[in-house]
């Protein structure tokens, strides 16, 4: 029973993700169309965190830092190569290894869940400050200034492979990242029904049993966690695509606004992240448009709401009210 609806919930998402990259490029304007391509790296962003936080049990403040990181690696490696398609490798594999690395020094030196979360924030934190401080002619990697504060602009696109003469359309890469949210969500799911995925989940619901019966706890947990950083940094990419890189990425604001998706979406879920950072993203761009409204009050607002009304999350709560409508 639980493989037929883990197939079905697979099969629902490839076909909305179709019926998205098909639609919408057909009724939105190139303004919307780009917006709707952030909107889509970002729940891929929040998917991330919604795999490692609702299914590792690993709550990371620092998810904004892999995210910044696939950015600065795709822009740096665009800028450098004849062809931006081979710096779709270097900007996952960039956050991939930095994610397991920081994730063995934790994991394996038994660092508790508080501290993680502290040293996980400041990894996120140095990035942030290290690229405003990159303001000179001398900051370059390569052929890309890392230009401090204003970040790398002129990031170029990704090119239709083998022929760097011929960038993506905004409505290509829209379509890309829609493939690459969907591809991401049923790759989740397959890691969930593996049973490296039941063993994560096990160690969630109680790490010394799992221990005691002969898992190397901190292995999955390295695991889990260097997964969801090449997500972040896949989101990271998406992003340098339809806006630019800048050491916003790494900011604070970004690695509180995750954790609020996956809180008002759903934890342990994972269809609920990818909503929350939707109508999230969706509610404060609206709230940039009225006079002498601060979005963030609005966001706070949403959260505390949520907390209080929701506790368990938009996906769980709906979930149990279908349940309780279809019971005799």
């Amino acid at each position: 029973m639980d493989r037929r609806r883990a197939a079905f919930q697979c099969g629902l998402a490839i076909f909305a993700a179709a019926v998205a990259a098909w639609w919408l490029p057909q009724v939105l304007e190139l303004f919307s169309i780009i917006n709707a391509t952030v909107y889509t790296a970002m729940a891929v962003l929040a998917l991330s965190l919604g795999l490692v936080w609702g299914f590792g049990g690993i709550l990371c403040f620092g998810q904004a830092a892999f995210f910044g990181l696939g950015g600065y690696a795709y822009a740096v490696a665009a800028l450098n190569f004849a062809d931006a398609t081979w710096a779709i490798p270097v900007a996952l594999l960039v956050p991939t290894l930095v994610a397991a690395a920081l994730g063995y020094v934790m994991f394996y030196g038994r660092i508790s869940d508080v501290y993680m979360g502290v040293i996980t924030l400041t990894v996120t934190l140095i990035l942030f400050n290290f690229t405003n401080s990159t303001a000179g002619e001398e900051w370059r990697i390569g052929a890309a200034p890392l230009g401090g504060f204003n970040g790398i602009p002129a990031t170029p696109p990704l090119n239709i492979p083998g022929d760097p003469g011929t960038p993506l359309a905004p409505e290509q890469i829209f379509v890309l990242a829609i493939a690459c949210l969907a591809g991401c969500y049923v790759l989740c799911k397959l890691i969930l029904r593996s049973p490296f995925g039941r063993v994560v989940v096990a160690i969630r619901e109680n790490e010394l049993r799992a221990s005691l019966l002969g898992y190397d706890v901190r292995l999955y947990k390295l695991g889990i966690f260097t997964i969801g950083g090449a997500m972040a940094g896949l989101a990271g990419m998406l992003f340098a695509n339809c806006v630019f890189v800048s050491p916003t990425m790494f900011s604070l604001a970004y690695s509180g606004q995750i954790i609020i998706w996956v809180m008002v979406g759903g934890v342990g879920t994972l269809f609920g992240p990818v909503v929350g950072a939707m109508l999230l993203q969706a509610l404060t761009a609206w709230a940039g448009t009225l006079p002498n409204i601060n979005p963030n009050l609005i966001l706070g607002l949403v959260l505390v709401g949520a907390v209080l009304l929701i506790p368990r999350g938009l996906q769980p709560t709906l979930a149990a009210l279908l349940r309780r409508r279809e019971a005799p």
